[in-house]
C-alpha cells in the first residue's frame, strides 16, 4: 500500500521539524530531526489540530501519539 502524499508543515521543536496529516486515510505524519518520517495510522484529527498547537510538540507526541497509534516508517 502506497502512501498518499500530505502537504507537511514546518514545526518549532526540537523532536519534530513538519508535521501533516492525511485526513481521508486519518495518518499523522511526523517527520523528525532525528532523521526518518513515520507514519500514525488511526489518528483523529482532533490529535493532529491538538499537536499543531501544542506549546511542546515532543511532549505533545509523547503523550498522545508514540506507543498509542499503530506507526510504519516511510523514509530513512
Amino acid at each position: 500500500m502506497k502512501a498518499t502524499p500530505v502537504e507537511l508543515i514546518p514545526v518549532e521543536s526540537s523532536m519534530l521539524s513538519a508535521i501533516g496529516y492525511d485526513a481521508e486515510a486519518k495518518e499523522l505524519v511526523a517527520v523528525f530531526r532525528s532523521g526518518g518520517t513515520w507514519r500514525y495510522r488511526g489518528v483523529p484529527q482532533e490529535t493532529y489540530e491538538g499537536l499543531l498547537v501544542a506549546s511542546s510538540k515532543g511532549s505533545y507526541m509523547h503523550a498522545h501519539v508514540l506507543n498509542v497509534f499503530e506507526d510504519y516508517r516511510v523514509s530513512r
